[in-house]
């Protein structure tokens, strides 16, 4: 009472005391939902890595088929994907079109991620590797949206350290469109430590070209080596 008179608009905090019934029942919900917020780890769980002849294929080469490496990576993690460990752990994050990159061979066992699940048929619903839309989809196909798309791979690349959940993140985009457009989404997500893999996909001066020099991307390689947080090759 006489703190309540000394100051009537700024009442003292009340806690019961560690050991009270109440505290103690916060602590343990707390617990229950994986430690106190926000709170941030440099470290978490390792991950069972995928057997080394998950790259047998890949190393016995195309043969007389050229391959590009758009195309490559895309069969890559496509293998990836299947791991009992880590396929699940894998979040494909595309600012852009899936079909482009020859993704669309994972809309029917991936699905894209719509939190409302499909509402709609799509225009290529006859199609064997037709759009499908599910509430636990894998993919993040967000279209034209290069902002939202780094911020979900912020979220995804350090879940290991909010969530103690470490994923891997793959942010697939247009070559000419990525450092170039959303440099400071990269670099916040580097700052915060971020984990996964940012790829470039039809890249070079030679690829799309029919779409103009906008797309004759030359140099997006040289803007992500500024980044010191990333390895970039």
């Amino acid at each position: 009472d006489e703190q309540l008179e000394e100051n009537p608009y700024l009442p003292p905090y009340y806690h019961p005391g560690p050991e009270a019934p109440e505290i103690r029942y916060l602590l343990d919900r707390r617990r229950a939902l994986g430690g106190f917020v926000p709170e941030r780890r440099n470290k978490a769980r390792a991950l069972t890595l995928p057997p080394r002849d998950v790259y047998a294929p890949l190393k016995k080469g195309s043969g007389q088929q050229q391959v590009a490496t758009t195309m490559a990576i895309v069969r890559t993690f496509k293998e990836l994907l299947r791991d009992k460990n880590i396929g699940d752990r894998i979040v494909p994050i595309i600012p852009d079109e899936a079909r482009t990159f020859g993704m669309d061979s994972w809309f029917p066992s991936l699905k894209i991620y719509n939190r409302n699940g499909q509402l709609y048929t799509a225009v290529d619903a006859e199609l064997m590797l037709a759009y499908k839309e599910s509430e636990v989809g894998q993919i993040l196909h967000e279209g034209i949206n290069e902002a939202g798309s780094t911020a979900s791979f912020t979220a995804v690349g350090t879940s290991y350290s909010t969530h103690n959940e470490p994923m891997i993140p793959l942010y697939i985009f247009y070559s000419m469109f990525g450092f170039q457009r959303t440099g400071d989404g990269f670099w916040a997500a580097a700052d915060q430590m971020a984990r996964g893999f940012v790829l470039g996909a039809t890249a070079g001066r030679t690829t799309l070209t029919g779409e103009g020099l906008q797309h004759a991307d030359g140099h997006s390689l040289l803007l992500a080596s500024t980044n010191p947080a990333v390895v970039a090759y």
